[in-house]
């Protein structure tokens, strides 16, 4: 069984190693997924779509709003997937309070941030690759039909700037 511990060193591990790009880490994610017994990579895979779950929050995609400068379903489903690996500092403490990114993340540019749809399919690829077969469900409670929290209006800069000061100071102002 794979841990916690063990799915957050596989995410930061590749991170660091492909600098912060979303697409590489998620080609070196592949990689390393690769190595492991098709179980530890299922272990992954539910590791990571309990968090994506846990992230689908309206709060979190008014900061991701805020940072994308606007986020349409699919866009802040591949901003979980990036926030994920970011690692579990940086995950924690945005589901924790979203504005906090402001100060969690060191950089972020817009052409290559935010969007790690490719760290989303990691464990897919790397079951596909050691079994040849299609990795079955992960068999974890399905994500909410909505996000979890109080409906935002992303239209109302005046709000999101309210709800949100240091990110719109930080990435807005």
């Amino acid at each position: 069984m794979m841990d916690e511990t063990e799915f957050w060193e596989l995410v930061d591990d590749a991170r660091e190693a492909a600098e912060g790009d979303p697409e590489e880490q998620a080609d070196l994610l592949v990689e390393r997924l690769a190595q492991l017994d098709p179980d530890s990579v299922l272990d992954f895979a539910r590791h990571f779509e309990s968090r994506y779950n846990r992230a689908y929050r309206w709060d979190l995609w008014g900061a991701a709003w805020v940072l994308l400068d606007g986020a349409s379903d699919d866009a802040f489903d591949f901003f979980r997937c990036w926030l994920i690996g970011q690692g579990r500092h940086v995950f924690e403490g945005a589901v924790h309070d979203p504005d906090s990114l402001a100060e969690l993340l060191d950089d972020f540019d817009e052409e290559i941030d935010g969007d790690g749809e490719e760290l989303g399919y990691a464990a897919d690829e790397a079951y596909e690759q050691l079994t040849g077969t299609v990795a079955p469900d992960p068999g974890i409670p399905p994500a909410p039909s909505e996000p979890e929290g109080t409906p935002l209006d992303f239209d109302d800069e005046g709000l999101l700037a309210e709800r949100y000061p240091r990110l719109w100071q930080r990435f807005r102002g």
